[in-house]
């Protein structure tokens, strides 16, 4: 999962600005820092709160690159989570209605599915498939992080 960032000179640094999210921004004195500095706004960005009902934009893959925009990747763990809760959002569900849906004895099991700190198995992820048709893990493993 790629976003694309509009990169500005300023004087002697640089800063930046991601295309699809609203307030997703930053500075830094050379383009390598501000290449770190982009990853980290829009890894932070898009790891919503859990109990956030407001659901960031997929990125635009109409987007084309060019000098001063470039795409920056989304780390993969935070890409997966965002994905799965994207489309548990977009389907009206409750994360107890899909961990019931998946036959998890407890919530707790899903949520770790919307956090960070998940490694499902194929098991997990081909019932999440089921679910949610629309869910790309491709998506999510486009990362320069794997």
């Amino acid at each position: 999962m790629k976003y694309h960032f509009k990169v500005h000179r300023e004087g002697k640094g640089f800063w930046a600005e991601c295309i699809e999210l609203s307030g997703c921004f930053t500075q830094a004195d050379s383009m390598e820092e501000l290449r770190r500095n982009m990853e980290e706004a829009l890894n932070l960005y898009i790891e919503e709160p859990e109990d956030s009902k407001k659901l960031a934009p997929l990125p635009d893959d109409t987007i084309t690159l060019s000098r001063s925009v470039v795409e920056v990747p989304v780390d993969t763990s935070i890409a997966f989570a965002f994905m799965v809760r994207y489309n548990r959002i977009q389907q009206g569900l409750t994360q107890k209605e899909v961990a019931e849906k998946l036959g998890f004895d407890n919530i707790y099991s899903y949520q770790r599915l919307e956090s960070k700190k998940c490694n499902p198995s194929l098991k997990t992820l081909s019932l999440l498939k089921r679910i949610f048709p629309n869910l790309s893990v491709d998506s999510a493993l486009n990362s320069k992080y794997l």
